[in-house]
């Protein structure tokens, strides 16, 4: 009796032991600065994932749908997924304050000046440099700001570039993106918005729609002011709504947003791989 009841307990032992998942040799490497030890930033370095991302993000109003720190959130979650696909990326902690002003009317956003702005991400930068960081790439989520961060990759580019460092400045997961989806959107006969309108409201839709990034409640009536084309004169008749978005996010979708992302990381990789070269960015595709 006492055999069969250890035979059993042994049977059972390794039935548990099966199954617990053992731990994975091919675990996705971690990409995510400020969630890592230095000890594992050190190791990754040693490993060649020697390239910075430094993404900058922001606070500011995103109309009565979406939360203020939006930019920043997106900013994370794209940054991560950039630095994933390189290969030998790791994601910065992302900046969350850009060009901007607050607004005591809409009162969501907290902005900082552009010399500021440029200080910061040009000492962030350094300490990365510091760190051991061989590549460092500013991205930016928000349009304030663009013009600084291109300014400040070429300032110490020029600085570093004769010992083997390069800072390089990544535009297109803005610019471009910006301007090939508005034209998706009339290729598929949705509106072309601006801010806070159909395709940053899909946006948090698809990355947090059910973490609370999003009032989805709001979305039935997020209209706001109509978009002006560029040198277009406003409307002297047209009313104002002033409620912080610009255009027209009634059709937000995950599925829409999904794209957003897709093309974000796309671009960046992209261009990233573009500036450096395949030797810098690692080999994943």
């Amino acid at each position: 009796m006492l055999l069969r009841t250890s035979f059993f307990s042994a049977a059972l032992w390794a039935t548990a032991l099966m199954a617990v998942p053992a731990r994975s040799q091919t675990a996705p490497a971690p990409v995510d600065f400020e969630k890592m030890t230095w000890v594992e930033v050190k190791a990754a370095l040693d490993q060649g994932r020697t390239t910075a991302l430094i993404f900058n993000g922001g606070t500011e109003q995103r109309g009565p749908q979406g939360t203020n720190g939006a930019h920043t959130l997106v900013a994370h979650e794209v940054g991560i997924r950039i630095a994933a696909k390189l290969g030998n990326a790791i994601l910065a902690p992302v900046v969350p304050y850009s060009l901007n002003n607050a607004n005591p009317a809409l009162p969501g956003t907290i902005g900082i000046s552009g010399p500021l702005f440029a200080s910061l991400n040009e000492e962030v930068a350094e300490q990365m440099i510091r760190n051991g960081f061989k590549n460092v790439v500013l991205l930016g989520d928000h349009g304030g700001g663009q013009q600084q961060l291109r300014e400040v990759a070429a300032k110490l580019d020029a600085k570093y570039s004769a010992k083997g460092i390069r800072v390089v400045y990544c535009g297109d997961v803005y610019a471009k993106v910006g301007k090939d989806f508005d034209q998706w959107l009339e290729d598929n006969h949705l509106p072309v918005g601006a801010h806070a309108s159909i395709k940053d409201t899909s946006e948090l839709l698809y990355l947090g729609g059910d973490s609370g990034w999003v009032r989805k409640e709001e979305i039935p009536d997020a209209v706001g002011d109509p978009v002006r084309k560029p040198g277009e004169p406003r409307d002297p008749n047209a009313k104002r709504v002033n409620n912080g978005i610009s255009g027209d996010a009634r059709r937000a979708s995950v599925e829409i947003g999904r794209k957003v992302v897709d093309m974000k990381v796309d671009y960046a990789v992209a261009q990233i791989r573009q500036l450096l070269g395949p030797a810098s960015t690692g080999t994943q595709q």
